[in-house]
């Protein structure tokens, strides 16, 4: 009789505080589908870890960014591995920066363990997780649930015209909603936001 074999999701965790270190570490440990391959990453470890173990999800915290678009070039320099986002406080600007350029997941550092685990499993499966409540400070920044819909369509290169359809709209009101999305994510336009990692140079393998 064959028994079923089990995939198993490699995960690497960057560097957090001890406590959330700890509670991340034992999401991993403790659950037989998944395998911890790197912990307590530093920033400047991140390429070269990735490289080496090719995880198939990392957690980083997004504080250590340098900035969001840093997601996009980490997601084009390693496509095969998912990046789930911890961060303080995120708003849904923030979260939907991070998401745009290539994040499975933006999550609040405050997230019950059992949600890191369940994006954990969505992003192995290069699934986005959409946070239904992230912290979200009041001003004109932030993303309406509109034009987070919005967004999730340009994401996947629509015409305004199917999204207009899909949505119910009409074409001039989904082209105001894209400009209200491009200001808020800082980008100036559809190629901008689109666009693949920018053209930093990744240091060159060793050996």
């Amino acid at each position: 009789m064959q028994t079923e074999e089990i995939a198993v999701t490699t995960v690497a965790v960057g560097r957090f505080d001890d406590l959330l270190a700890r509670g991340l570490r034992g999401v991993v440990e403790d659950d037989p589908s998944m395998e911890l391959v790197a912990d307590d990453v530093g920033p400047a470890d991140l390429k070269s870890v990735l490289r080496a173990r090719r995880p198939s999800v990392t957690i980083l915290d997004a504080g250590s960014l340098l900035n969001p678009a840093e997601v996009r070039a980490l997601a084009a320099w390693h496509p095969a591995t998912h990046f789930v986002l911890l961060a303080e406080q995120p708003s849904s600007v923030e979260c939907a920066q991070l998401l745009s350029f290539g994040a499975a997941a933006c999550l609040a550092k405050a997230t019950q363990l059992r949600d890191v685990r369940n994006a954990i499993f969505l992003a192995s499966r290069g699934l986005q997780l959409r946070p239904r409540d992230t912290y979200a400070s009041s001003g004109s920044g932030l993303l309406t649930s509109r034009e987070l819909e919005v967004l999730a369509r340009l994401q996947q290169r629509r015409s305004n015209a199917q999204i207009a359809a899909n949505l119910h709209l009409s074409i001039e009101t989904v082209r105001t909603h894209a400009r209200h999305i491009y200001r808020k994510l800082g980008v100036g336009s559809r190629r901008e936001l689109l666009a693949p990692a920018p053209p930093l140079a990744e240091p060159p393998l060793q050996g």
